[in-house]
């Protein structure tokens, strides 16, 4: 049977389309700076209370915290990593200093490069756009806000907004539905191998494109891609494989 020419492209956002973990070294350095100039901290004791928040951001339960909001929580991560730092609890609104300047210098680095917006105007033309994003709905939404991302696609679907978030299938059907196409005329673009490509294949789309920047052979990985391209900019090359 021959393959059915794709209609649609679904990608996800952080570190596909946006540098978000670069953004996040640079706030980290901007909030280590105010650390530094507030408690006479050398650069050792700096980076120790910005690596715990960062391990604090990487395995917070906010549902675990159902009184505080997410800013409240990530302040109270700031509070704690400086005091597990320091040996001592920070001066009255030091965290909170430090959240509100990582917060906002990193939403302010996260943007769409020239390149990036140009490719998704070219693709516009041809297929139908949607982005789909896993996270907790308020940062996502703040995100794709800060990055003005929304003009250059036909739908944007926060998954945090859902019961079920990628890989599960229901995300997908969601989004086939928005778009109103199938599982098989659809392309799932994104750089995580766990959330984005198992996604798509649970989801039965046409084709899934791992985002993969490092360097080294990424065969030996458990969850197989269809392709592997190590930045956005080289879709295209890859679409026309697939007409």
């Amino acid at each position: 049977m021959e393959a059915k020419a794709v209609k649609a492209i679904l990608f996800d956002l952080d570190n596909t389309l946006i540098e978000t973990t670069l953004a996040g070294e640079v706030a980290l350095r901007k909030a280590g700076e105010l650390l530094k100039a507030e408690l006479s901290l050398d650069d050792a004791a700096v980076r120790s209370v910005c690596d715990l928040f960062k391990l604090k951001l990487r395995h917070e339960a906010p549902d675990g915290f159902p009184c505080a909001s997410l800013d409240e929580l990530r302040a109270r991560h700031w509070e704690e990593s400086i005091a597990e730092a320091t040996g001592g609890p920070p001066a009255s609104g030091l965290a909170s200093r430090c959240y509100d300047l990582w917060k906002s210098r990193r939403l302010e680095a996260l943007r769409l490069t020239p390149e990036v917006r140009d490719l998704l105007r070219r693709l516009r033309r041809s297929y139908k756009l949607l982005l789909l994003t896993n996270g907790d709905a308020q940062t996502q939404r703040e995100k794709v806000e800060a990055a003005r991302c929304e003009e250059f696609f036909d739908a944007v679907v926060i998954a945090g907004d859902h019961a079920e978030q990628k890989p599960f299938p229901s995300i997908f059907r969601r989004c086939f539905g928005a778009l109103q196409v199938e599982a098989q005329d659809c392309v799932m673009v994104g750089d995580s191998l766990d959330t984005d490509i198992q996604g798509g294949l649970n989801a039965g789309v046409r084709a899934t494109v791992w985002i993969h920047a490092a360097e080294g052979d990424a065969s030996d990985a458990e969850v197989k891609p269809d392709y592997v391209i190590p930045t956005v900019l080289d879709l295209p090359g890859i679409l026309a494989q697939l007409q």
